[in-house]
């Protein structure tokens, strides 16, 4: 789910003060690696700045506040404690460290990007990452906010000089990598309303149509995509939903509800919140593309 495991960052604010940024889990190791690095430098934390309230992302603040005394900032949406709000637009200020809060809805609805203006570098989180693409999942996630949250960062940080992102290395062709990003989930929308072009088609019926070259393993995932989609068309009337009165196939099930007690505690928390599992039985529910589009 993580990939190879959460980032976390440190901006020297100088003057012996540095910001955290996204302190992750709530593990041991993790906080000491934070107030190791600070103490070998002779510094101490002003701040703990967290992305989003993903399970990956921000248990290790409660923990890093305790040890460092230090406030946790983050979005006014934020289901988890914190000492103080970051607002839209607004420039967080320590010392010689200036960095403007974006507010980036899509992945999450609490999710913050930093831009860091000195160095022109970009702290994105989960909306976007150094390896692959990321997951937008109801009811947390939301594919137009998302896209809209693309374009953004696409038309007032596209001359920045590099993206550090949650998971996987930092990335310095940003301009590239945010219209790639862009262009996937155009792509996957077209090619979900060309197979809808065809006829009605249940969410299992489209992920083995538009996944069919994606390992098995991830088809979950894919499905909980295919739904942020759905959702948006839907509200936009150009597809019509219909649940299905029929029993679940085992297939289908494994797809809609998948079974994930194999999984370790803690993994299998981060999967349900990541991917929006709720308690509610799956229903097969048929989608159709309307005869006439608005306009």
């Amino acid at each position: 789910m993580t990939l190879d495991g959460t980032n976390g960052y440190v901006v020297d604010g100088g003057h012996g003060r540095w910001i955290a940024i996204d302190p992750g889990p709530d593990l041991p190791q993790q906080t000491a690696a934070f107030v190791d690095a600070a103490a070998a430098r002779g510094a101490r934390y002003g701040a703990i700045l967290v992305t989003h309230g993903h399970p990956d992302h921000f248990p290790g603040a409660a923990p890093l506040a305790r040890a460092t005394g230090a406030p946790v900032y983050a979005h006014p949406d934020a289901r988890f404690a914190h000492d103080r709000d970051l607002a839209d637009g607004a420039t967080f200020a320590l010392d010689d460290a200036s960095l403007r809060v974006v507010h980036a809805p899509g992945h999450a609805r609490d999710h913050l990007v930093f831009a860091l203006a000195d160095e022109r570098a970009l702290f994105t989180g989960d909306v976007i990452i150094g390896t692959g693409t990321v997951v937008v999942a109801p009811p947390q996630g939301d594919m137009r906010a998302y896209q809209r949250t693309l374009r953004r960062l696409r038309d007032e940080f596209g001359t920045s000089a590099v993206i550090y992102g949650g998971h996987g290395p930092e990335r310095t062709d940003v301009a590239a990598l945010i219209d790639g990003y862009i262009a996937h989930r155009e792509a996957r929308e077209a090619a979900l309303l060309a197979a809808l072009a065809t006829g009605s088609a249940t969410i299992p019926d489209l992920v083995a149509t538009i996944y069919h070259d994606v390992g098995r393993q991830l088809w979950p995932a894919a499905a909980r995509q295919l739904l942020a989609y759905l959702i948006a068309l839907e509200r936009e009337g150009r597809v019509r939903a219909r649940v299905l009165d029929v029993p679940l196939t085992g297939d289908q099930r494994a797809l809609l509800d998948p079974d994930l007690s194999a999984l370790a505690s803690e993994t299998r928390a981060m999967a349900r919140d990541e991917l929006g599992y709720g308690d509610d039985a799956p229903q097969l529910v048929a989608y159709t593309l309307t005869t006439t589009l608005p306009n």
